[in-house]
């Protein structure tokens, strides 16, 4: 087990922390049962201007939390049947969240962990239960892990084309090569990983 990461991980730029949450273990104590999976895949939803964010309708009861403080859980429901997982990021009042698409199994998993909905399924996190969870709470945390440099890769986010030109943002991060990731794979060889700008 790595350390779990500190609210200080979460305090940063949306982007910055999606890239860096790679290679991280989410973990979920279910009762005493624990059940864990390495993160593979991120997407960053970037602040109230983004037009694929749930935070350009403003706070409403659903997305309060990621108008809140980082290092929480938004947990939300689509479809009424999928949960899908966020970390709050950023400054308190910022909103902005990283949603974790895909993670390879360590323990505990119930099954495939390919796709946000199947990975909340598999750790069983669940929208009614644990949105608003604090990360450095005793429930669901994200503990530090293997460093993936050299391994990156970078695309537009997936199922956002009602988005306009904000679904042409690279703000999806995946680990190239892995098996676990959702979606589109990626074939070519990634680019050398740049900073990333403010003005992105």
């Amino acid at each position: 087990m790595g350390a779990r990461l500190p609210r200080a991980f979460f305090d940063r730029d949306t982007r910055v922390v999606a890239r860096d949450l790679l290679g991280k273990v989410l973990v979920h104590q279910d009762g005493r049962t624990r059940r864990a999976a390495r993160i593979v895949e991120t997407e960053a939803y970037h602040g109230p201007s983004d037009r694929a964010s749930h935070a350009r309708f403003g706070a409403t009861p659903r997305t309060a939390v990621m108008f809140g403080p980082p290092g929480h859980a938004y947990v939300y429901r689509v479809y009424g049947m999928h949960d899908c997982m966020n970390v709050v990021t950023g400054p308190d009042g910022y909103p902005a969240a990283v949603l974790l698409r895909a993670a390879e199994p360590v323990e505990g998993c119930l099954h495939a962990t390919r796709g946000p909905g199947n990975l909340c399924r598999a750790l069983r996190i669940e929208s009614g239960r644990h949105s608003g969870l604090d990360l450095e709470g005793g429930v669901i945390w994200i503990e530090d892990g293997e460093s993936p440099a050299g391994r990156v890769a970078r695309t537009p986010r997936i199922g956002v084309g009602y988005a306009g030109t904000w679904a042409l943002r690279p703000w999806r991060f995946l680990l190239h090569g892995s098996a676990w990731t959702s979606g589109r794979r990626i074939h070519l060889r990634p680019k050398r990983e740049r900073a990333i700008k403010s003005r992105e």
